[in-house]
């Protein structure tokens, strides 16, 4: 066999199945697994994936990193180089903290991909099977349907296909691809007899030989010339960033106001340098970065367990705020289970389990089931594959004894007219017939006769048409979903001119009516949605009736939903359509197109709403990108459309939407909880500084540079992470969406932090302080000794560790009272309070390090002393929130 980059991939199709040593039924399972060993996985090889050196140096160019370096120059400067030493080796253990953290949120985020394996239909053993994209290999027959992404080069076979290449060329029309072609030389890109790895396929229904995979396919070349670029920070990483630069100037500035002030106050400068220093470090989150990536990417991942795969960080924050979800019907409101109930006939209705002996119902669901491309479970595929209206057609044939086997309906197939979303039909051509179903109100006007009551071929009447009319008002009215279904037999030429030209002059043969049941969660997700303030409106192709009816019962539109179908839309203007959606009325938008969901959230996004989107065709994949949450369906949804949307729902259920924007809510107020926590340390650190400095000295300094070091990166670090998994607060999904512009640090979260929470701290710890000197009978500006100082610099220390147990706690809710959500049910906050008390304890007890941070052991009576600190700081924030919840809530418009 031929090696892939030898192929020549333009020559007739029994010579290039030579050359691959395959044939039109495949390659059998054990030669394709020994190609795979010799030719690798299709995939894109990444070249500079390891970008570890970038990652690791960006750590030390960030705000606080730079601002830490200058302290270290300082600290040098001001001839106290153990200290310059200190800060240092914070700057090396924060670069490293957050460099790990990122990298485990990149790799998180990659995982996800094993959430949605990408699979490619082909022929092994001569069975139609799904496998791994990743597992093609030159000589594969693939098979490729409207909606899928092509994952490999290939020559194709048989059939014809609508293909966007625009990935590859640039150019937003899709080109035809087809078999039957004159090899006609030029560009590999213009053959229109050859298909690309990348690109997606819009409409039609083929088989290709693969030719080439991996790096040798023409995306694999591309891919070798370019460079992926770098992802862009969420909205809420640059809200952070902002606020980091707004940190590192007030620290500097403090920091540069108060060195005079110390060396006026009688200060020497090696004093005020060490206290500037100290002032700095004191106002510096170093972990705050690396925290909320971390804690997004956690959300992440709880995400793709719940059954919502999120491609990037920032959806994560974006879903808690989401305002209006615009849902698709079939498949996320329902069980997208069809199965057939009721037939018209032109007698009148019958049920599709009793019609097995009339004949009419048989010819009926021969020319429905032959108007597929879907395949039953046995029949050329493992398991039911595509459209299950389409396999509830092929089940109906066989039901009333008549069965369309899949693989000979493609193999006697001329013509496949793919189905159009605009006109809502489909068609095919066998053997001089065309087959056409549809939406009735597309069908009925095309058609110009009937099959009646004794099957033979009259004219359909204005009385007949009245009749189909009512029959699908009734049908849809019971929720039931309707397909017309007709036929055509005319000469080749004519069925072959294009389906303008032959889906005219058609014969109906009946009505096929199939019911698909809500899902069972979806009525409480509604619910749901309502109490959280989320507006819910359905976009459908279906009939409105239908659509109007399922609405109903799962909740949408308050018992009564207005219906808008595409032709009124279409004759909407903007100013109208922004009207309509302003009334805050649950809306059933039915026989929508595709141009109508762009439109629809479009207007939304104008009104300031953010908008869920649901999709799962091609032609979804535009509202999808521009939706501020495109969400694709897993199971049944397209590539294409996959690969457009933001998240993409494994189970496409709809009440996965809602848990998904309770997930997203929860993470926003996790991340602004250890950011609370950690802003609420800087009032207790910085306050002793102030105090020394002020006094000129008389006060010694409470605190020393080291023991904030091991504050912030010793006893700080494991509580807020853990702070970062709380679970939600009661109440999150009764409240209504936060602000598009609404910042996770706001004016609220500072006061809470500094002048609540701070302040509280601090009163404790300088009494601390204070007490301990009293006891030892110190005065100010007295000389203190070693011993004194050591134990009152300690009761410092350790009077801010014991207030960082009570900020965790007071943090864990933003309104509720902490015995709603229960004391002791975050365990890893337990875990990390544990281990900050541990290291604590560590750097107070054993000598060698009392040596480096200056610390001694406490007595009893100071251990005593401090054990109501984190009650006392709690309890002074229980108090503000229980006054909170007790002031009347401020009117909304």
């Amino acid at each position: 066999m031929a090696a892939p980059a030898e192929v020549d991939e333009r020559q007739p199709p029994t010579e290039l199945f030579r050359h691959l040593r395959s044939t039109p039924t495949g390659l059998r399972s054990r030669e394709a697994a020994r190609r795979l060993t010799v030719y690798g996985p299709n995939e894109l090889s990444r070249r500079h994936q390891r970008q570890w050196p970038r990652q690791l140096l960006a750590q030390f160019t960030q705000p606080l990193a730079v601002l830490l370096m200058i302290a270290a120059v300082l600290a040098w400067a001001g001839h106290a180089p153990a200290l310059a030493v200190a800060v240092i080796a914070v700057i090396l253990l924060n670069a490293a903290f957050a460099f790990v953290q990122e990298r485990q949120a990149e790799r998180a985020v990659e995982a996800l991909a094993a959430y949605l394996p990408v699979s490619a239909r082909v022929l092994r053993d001569g069975v139609l099977v799904e496998v791994p994209a990743r597992d093609l290999v030159p000589g594969d027959v693939m098979e490729i349907t409207e909606g899928d992404r092509i994952c490999a080069d290939g020559r194709l076979i048989d059939g014809i296909l609508a293909v966007d290449l625009s990935s590859l060329n640039g150019e937003s029309a899709p080109a035809t691809r087809t078999a039957d072609t004159e090899l006609v030389p030029g560009p590999l890109l213009e053959a229109r007899e050859l298909v690309f790895s990348g690109t997606s396929c819009t409409a039609g229904q083929a088989r290709a030989v693969v030719t080439h995979t991996g790096m040798h396919s023409e995306l694999g070349r591309i891919a070798a010339l370019s460079q992926r670029g770098r992802p862009e920070p969420s909205p809420l990483e640059r809200q952070v960033r902002r606020a980091t630069w707004v940190i590192a100037i007030v620290a500097v500035s403090a920091g540069a106001v108060f060195l005079p002030i110390g060396v006026l106050a009688g200060l020497g400068w090696a004093a005020a340098i060490s206290f500037s220093i100290g002032l700095i470090v004191a106002n510096v989150p170093e972990g705050l970065l690396p925290i909320i990536t971390l804690a997004l990417a956690a959300g992440v991942r709880e995400l793709a367990k719940a059954g919502a795969v999120v491609k990037r960080l920032s959806a994560v924050e974006t879903l808690g705020s989401t305002t209006v979800i615009c849902t698709d019907k079939t498949g996320t409101l329902t069980e997208n289970r069809m199965r057939v109930t009721r037939l018209w006939l032109a007698d009148g209705d019958q049920d599709a389990t009793a019609a097995g002996g009339d004949a009419r119902a048989r010819d009926l669901a021969v020319a429905a089931a032959i108007c597929t491309t879907a395949h039953q479970a046995g029949d050329g595929a493992p398991a039911d594959s595509g459209d299950p209206t389409e396999v509830a057609l092929l089940r109906l044939a066989e039901s009333l004894g008549a069965p369309v086997r899949a693989v000979d309906r493609d193999a006697s197939r001329d013509i496949l007219y793919s189905f159009d979303p605009r006109t809502k039909r489909m068609s095919t051509v066998t053997g001089g017939r065309l087959h056409t179903k549809g939406a009735p109100e597309s069908i009925l006007p095309l058609c110009t006769r009937v099959i009646d009551d004794a099957g033979c071929v009259t004219a359909l009447t204005d009385p007949v048409r009245v009749d189909v009319t009512a029959a699908v008002d009734r049908f849809a009215t019971a929720g039931l979903r309707v397909l017309a279904v007709a036929r055509r037999t005319a000469d080749a030429q004519v069925l072959a001119a294009g389906r303008d030209v032959a889906e005219a002059d058609l014969t109906l043969l009946g009505l096929v009516a199939m019911v698909d049941p809500p899902r069972e969660a979806v009525s409480a997700a509604v619910a749901a949605a309502h109490r959280a303030g989320i507006t819910v409106h359905v976009i459908t192709g279906d009939y409105g009736p239908t659509a109007a009816e399922i609405a109903v019962r799962v909740g949408i539109g308050g018992g009564r939903p207005r219906v808008v179908t595409g032709t009124e839309l279409e004759q909407m203007s903007d100013a109208d359509l922004d009207r309509l959606l302003r009334e805050r009325q649950e809306i059933v938008f039915a026989r929508s197109s595709p141009e109508s969901k762009l439109r629809i959230c479009e207007a939304l996004r104008s009104e300031g709403h953010v908008v869920a989107m649901t999709g799962d065709g091609v032609n979804d994949a535009p509202a999808l990108r521009h939706a501020d949450i495109g969400v694709a369906m897993g199971r049944s949804g397209t590539d294409v459309a996959r690969e457009a949307a933001t998240m993409v729902l494994t189970d496409d259920n709809f009440a996965t939407i809602v848990r998904a924007v309770e997930a997203g809510r929860r993470v926003y107020d996790n991340v602004r909880k250890f950011v609370l926590y950690i802003f609420a340390h800087a009032v207790p650190e910085v306050v002793p500084f102030l105090i020394f400095a002020l006094s000129g000295g008389a006060v010694p300094l409470p605190l020393t540079v080291l023991q904030i070091l091991a504050i912030d990166l010793g006893t700080e670090t494991l509580p807020a992470l853990a702070l970062g998994r709380e679970k939600a607060e009661p109440g999150l999904m009764d409240r209504p969406p936060r602000s598009r512009t609404a910042g996770v640090i706001d004016r609220r979260l500072l006061l809470r932090a500094w002048g609540l929470l701070g302040v509280t701290s601090a009163i404790l710890v300088m009494t601390g302080f204070f007490w301990v000197l009293w006891r030892a009978g110190w005065q100010p500006g007295a000389e203190l000794t070693d011993t004194t100082y050591a134990r009152a610099t300690t009761m410092t220390f350790a009077g801010i560790v014991a207030c960082q147990i009570g900020t965790a706690m007071a943090s864990r809710t933003d309104h509720a009272a902490l015995r709603t959500i229960g004391v002791f049910s975050n365990r890893p906050l337990l875990g990390g309070i544990l281990f900050e008390v541990v290291f604590a304890a560590a750097l107070i007890y054993l000598p060698p390090l009392q040596a480096i941070f200056g610390t001694a052991a406490l007595t009893l009576a100071e251990l005593a002393f401090l054990a109501p600190f984190p009650v006392l700081v709690w309890g002074v924030d229980e108090i503000y929130r229980t006054r909170l919840r007790r002031r009347p809530a401020a009117p909304t418009d």
